[in-house]
């Protein structure tokens, strides 16, 4: 299928593509990477009558370290968040996740605030903010806004952008000294989803687990922490049992819904079992 028409602009500055999103609104959509956009414009299901590629706008390619966070811009591709060397040494779930998003082409074109923008909930990026705890920054004509992550998604494909902002940056905490593993099951590699867990944490002297962090993805209308798991690991040594009891809270507190890659009760079950497998692979990761 071919997409229905529209009109197309490619603004040089932020300024320019505020003034073309007041003067069309709802009809006007941001391209960015263009990954998830146009494929639902192909198959009508999304409709815009203009376009707003902003891959012309200077300045949103970058990665940097900035007070104990990494700060990346809205269009960075999923390549370099996959190779960063800083990253891999500063919040390296991000790039051992980012191999899993589709295959290299998409990669190559999809970008960073594109993917977060958009907000499936089975895609790794959200998830990952969901897990950390990033910020999201909303930059709008004459206003900038930084959002929690747990407030910027609403629901399924929702946030809570205005319609004459842009996403320019992403923040998250740095994992240096802290443990962290990811582990999810597709049908096929480069697959949304069907269910997927990430953890970050750190362990004290005595072997206790601080500050846990337990995301969930493909299991519910968005990515959220599963604030019983994390309350029962935190403070506590691993074990076989805790693991199994943490596993459960974080499978009842899920909200799947069944579809063709798999049934409500399947992303409970697979929950129940990669929680353990990722808790046990971050704690006996070595730093």
């Amino acid at each position: 299928m071919k997409p229905t028409k529209f009109d197309y602009y490619a603004p040089s500055s932020l300024e320019e593509a505020f003034g073309l999103l007041e003067k069309y609104g709802d009809d006007a959509k941001i391209l960015a990477g263009g990954q998830s956009l146009m494929p639902l414009m192909n198959m009508r299901l999304a409709t815009p009558k203009v376009l707003v590629d902003i891959n012309r706008i200077p300045g949103l390619d970058y990665i940097r370290e900035e007070n104990g966070q990494v700060a990346i811009g809205a269009m960075t591709r999923h390549r370099t968040v996959e190779t960063s060397a800083l990253l891999g040494a500063s919040c390296p779930l991000l790039p051992a996740v980012a191999k899993d998003v589709a295959h290299v082409q998409v990669r190559n074109r999809g970008t960073f605030g594109g993917s977060v923008t958009h907000g499936d909930p089975a895609a790794e990026f959200p998830a990952v903010l969901a897990t950390l705890g990033g910020t999201i920054v909303c930059t709008g004509p004459g206003a900038v806004r930084e959002v929690f992550s747990d407030e910027f998604y609403l629901g399924m494909l929702t946030t809570c952008l205005e319609p004459d902002e842009i996403v320019t940056e992403v923040k998250l905490p740095n994992l240096v000294g802290r443990k962290w593993a990811h582990r999810s099951i597709m049908r096929t590699h480069g697959d949304f989803a069907i269910a997927g867990i990430m953890a970050a944490l750190s362990l004290d002297p005595g072997g206790q687990c601080r500050d846990v962090h337990v995301g969930m993805y493909g299991v519910g209308p968005l990515p959220v922490r599963s604030a019983e798991a994390e309350a029962i690991i935190e403070g506590r040594q691993i074990t076989d049992e805790l693991l199994q009891e943490a596993a459960r809270a974080a499978a009842d507190e899920a909200q799947p819904e069944s579809d063709l890659r798999g049934t409500e009760a399947y992303r409970r079950k697979l929950i129940r079992v990669l929680l353990p497998l990722c808790l046990r692979e971050a704690v006996n990761q070595s730093n």
